[in-house]
């Protein structure tokens, strides 16, 4: 496992990382919690990532409950948390950046993680009801008040990134460091385009989520939704319809072949790519079952073995479908 510094900023984390979507408290209770982050350790992963909104708050307590346990030294490990969506209704509880919520939602967030602080805090999503200014401001204070070391976003446009960095270096703020925005094989214009001047000018680092677009590159799509996947799940049943896309689930069967060239599985191919694209600090890997952690793990050896002509490969069965 190597190291990437965050963009610009001094913090390192593992080129693969751990998150918690989805699978903390849906799909693993504390136990597998903490067996499923102790492979991801022993593997050299020290990046971990959570958010306000999973699970409704559940997820970040199985994760504080889960670090814990393990007792890790807090120096070793990058915790992260996002805040948009709320766990409340309310006007000032939910689908907001101003400055009482996010002030008000780090806290609840550390009492769930059993934290005095987190490494990243991000803004979920951007809020058009709330001023950037105000929202840089409150973030730049969690970074003072020592709540957070670094504050970023999620899935916010180039241009929003910009008026928040710009915002912040002209107040001589804290400003954002890290973008965390889906990234795979078949959706990849926003990181290789849209913020394509954002990572010389502003020093932006990513941690890209779904490298595996949802399960669909694993291939486990290819013919329905099975039982007791992301796919069955009730809360996701929006994923379903892209999950059984014909053309990419075709195209993993193709994908699978060069996979099986370099002696590794669909995953391993997918999660390297990703990792691969020198702008990615880190690649948010996701998992149900221990078994999986351990697979998607061993994509770093994949990582060299991608040369020009298998990336060649890669692009002529994906790039048609990416968007």
């Amino acid at each position: 496992m190597q190291f990437r510094r965050l963009g610009r900023a001094g913090l390192k984390v593992s080129e693969l990382s751990f998150g918690s979507w989805v699978t903390f408290h849906n799909q693993a209770d504390v136990k597998a919690a903490v067996e499923m982050m102790a492979a991801a350790w022993d593997h050299g992963v020290n990046f971990f990532d959570n958010a306000e909104v999973y699970a409704k708050g559940e997820s970040e307590r199985i994760m504080g409950a889960a670090l814990k346990k393990l007792k890790w030294p807090r120096e070793k490990v990058v915790v992260s948390t996002k805040f948009y969506w709320g766990l409340n209704d309310g006007p000032n509880e939910r689908n907001t950046l101003n400055r009482k919520y996010l002030l008000q939602a780090m806290d609840g967030s550390l009492k769930r993680l059993n934290l005095d602080f987190v490494d990243l805090a991000y803004c979920h999503r951007p809020d058009p009801n709330t001023p950037i200014e105000e929202t840089v401001w409150a973030m730049s204070d969690m970074v003072t008040r020592g709540q957070a070391l670094y504050w970023g976003t999620s899935e916010w446009s180039a241009d929003e990134i910009r008026a928040a960095w710009l915002i912040a270096d002209k107040h001589h703020l804290h400003k954002p460091v890290v973008e965390q925005p889906q990234y795979n094989l078949f959706h990849r214009k926003r990181v290789e385009k849209e913020y394509a001047r954002l990572y010389e000018d502003c020093g932006i680092g990513l941690t890209t989520w779904s490298p595996l677009a949802s399960g669909l590159l694993s291939g486990k799509y290819r013919k329905g939704i099975p039982k007791g996947s992301r796919g069955a799940l009730e809360n996701t049943k929006w994923l379903a319809d892209q999950l059984i896309d014909k053309p990419k689930n075709a195209a993993t069967d193709k994908l699978e072949k060069v996979a099986k060239e370099l002696g590794c599985t669909l995953s391993q191919l997918a999660i390297a790519w990703c990792a691969k694209n020198p702008n990615v600090s880190t690649v948010i890997t996701g998992a149900s079952k221990l078994a999986q952690v351990k697979e998607n793990m061993k994509a770093v050896d994949v990582i060299a073995k991608l040369t020009p002509e298998v990336i060649a490969k890669i692009e002529e069965i994906t790039a048609p479908l990416a968007g």
